[in-house]
């Protein structure tokens, strides 16, 4: 009680001096000639110690998706010295996804950004920020030892000038002018070092200048009849520069040697053999290499049916009179979910072990943005009307073009739908996106003449709105025979709107 009254009842303080322990911690608490704990410096030198033994709260990069292995620092939306209460934005992190808001666990001071906003391919669990409790010295918070910074990310290593080069360099035979020197291919430069000859004697024929097999074998022919003598290069002795000089680094051979193909290196745009670096965002690297997985490993089935949108488009039209905004795409979602309603053994998907039958009808359906694709889900799509699906998809799909996406609105599903048709194409084949099952992939609305019958069985050409669809299925779980058996009774629910409304 003495001693915590002395001090001021500061029982920080107290816990302090007590982690000394033994007779350390005893001896600071007895009074020596010319030093006490109740005032003048002393005070100061416990206030410096409760800085030092003040403990931060270490704010690590979070895991915010399922395949997320490296994140992005967009923005702090707070600054050092700024008071934090639990559940507050502290950050917002890019993800492989998505923009996602980092929250604050815990009450505090921000006292320290160890990482920068702007900051890229951040590793998870790496120190990016330090919280201090309030009250607390935050200016003077110091990064724990155990944990440090991630390494910044890799740049190009800029040369550094060599010094003088002190070991012998050969000096390369300089050719007599007038005489051209070719492209040998393997089997023409093992002949001519067989025979002793050089290529300078004869007449490269092959392709851009390549000296080939057959120009070596008259070459020996010449030399067998006796109109040309074997000739044998003496190296140069090696000498030692003293300097290289500019002109030699950059001086083009006397002799033209094409260069098939030309070797690209870094340097400024529409300059020749030169390219552009585009750095890949974490969403492009993680799309990149879900696809390679994807077919790599999931055995891709493919199926395809015309669809005759002409009743679709005449409710379509009735709904949006009815000031009711839907479109194709809409019935499509609808048309997809009820027909896993009615074919579950489709709902399904396979977690690396076997197939699993979902419970659920969430339909992903493909969204481009700047970044990439990207699949929000429409969930219970099945029990969902037009309208509240049309709903849905355009709150979704904005929300991914603007990297808003919350994790649980584009993580799981247990269907996709992607849809090229407003981009003009016809058909085309769509990757599965595991462990997702199945994918349909949707062309364009397109109008088409067929030959059909009226009621008195008089043939007649009759224009038909179509798209077509094409499904693909993973092999092990859906086969060809339940995909056929899918699309037939996706297009029959397709073609009857009435059931869809």
């Amino acid at each position: 009680m003495a001693a915590s009254w002395r001090l001021g009842c500061n029982l920080r303080v107290l816990r302090y001096l007590l982690a000394f322990g033994g007779r350390r911690g005893l001896d600071l608490l007895k009074e020596p000639a010319g030093w006490s704990v109740g005032r003048g410096a002393s005070w100061r030198w416990f206030h410096s110690a409760q800085r030092l033994r003040a403990d931060p709260i270490k704010i690590l990069m979070p895991s915010l998706s399922p395949t997320m292995e490296e994140g992005n620092i967009v923005k702090w939306l707070k600054r050092e010295g700024e008071a934090v209460s639990a559940g507050d934005a502290l950050c917002e992190i890019e993800t492989d996804k998505a923009v996602v808001t980092l929250d604050a666990s815990d009450d505090g001071i921000l006292a320290k950004i160890v990482i920068e906003e702007g900051s890229k391919n951040i590793r998870l669990g790496s120190l990016i920020g330090l919280l201090v409790e309030e009250g607390e010295d935050w200016k003077h918070v110091e990064i724990p030892k155990d944990v440090g910074p991630p390494p910044a990310a890799s740049k190009p290593s800029v040369p550094h000038p060599s010094p003088e080069p002190q070991i012998a360099v050969p000096v390369k035979k300089e050719h007599a002018p007038g005489k051209l020197q070719f492209r040998l291919s393997p089997a023409a430069r093992n002949i001519l070092e067989k025979h002793s000859l050089d290529a300078n004697q004869g007449t490269a024929t092959g392709p851009r200048g390549i000296f080939t097999k057959e120009d070596a074998l008259k070459l020996v022919q010449l030399k067998q009849m006796g109109k040309i003598t074997e000739t044998r290069p003496t190296p140069a002795p090696p000498i030692t520069p003293t300097a290289p000089l500019p002109s030699e680094a950059t001086a083009k051979p006397s002799y033209p040697r094409p260069m098939i193909p030309p070797v690209s290196t870094p340097g400024q745009p529409n300059a020749e053999g030169t390219f552009i670096e585009i750095p890949a965002s974490n969403i492009r690297r993680v799309i990149a290499k879900r696809l390679t997985e994807s077919k790599s490993t999931v055995p891709h089935a493919y199926a395809t049916a015309d669809c005759d949108l002409g009743a679709v488009l005449k409710v379509r039209q009735n709904l949006i009179k009815g000031d009711l905004k839907v479109s194709v795409n809409d019935f499509i979602i609808k048309a997809a979910a009820i027909t896993l309603r009615q074919m579950p053994s489709v709902n399904v998907s396979w977690d690396g072990e076997g197939p699993k039958q979902l419970p659920f009808i969430d339909i992903s359906v493909a969204v481009a943005t700047d970044k990439g694709l990207i699949t929000p889900i429409i969930k219970g799509a099945a029990a969902k009307g037009l309208q509240e699906i049309a709903d849905s998809v355009k709150i979704l799909s904005k929300k991914a073009r603007d990297g808003k996406l919350l994790p649980e609105e584009y993580q799981g599903g247990s269907f996709s739908i992607s849809n090229l048709g407003m981009f003009g194409i016809d058909e085309f084949s769509a990757v599965i996106n595991p462990p997702q099952a199945c994918i349909l992939a949707v062309g364009r609305l397109r109008p088409v003449l067929k030959l059909t019958q009226d009621e008195e069985g008089n043939d007649k050409l009759q224009q038909h709105q179509l798209i077509t669809v094409t499904m693909s299925s993973d092999g092990r779980v859906v086969d060809d025979e339940l995909a056929t058996r899918f699309l037939e009774s996706f297009k029959a629910n397709l073609e009857n709107p009435i059931l869809l409304a």
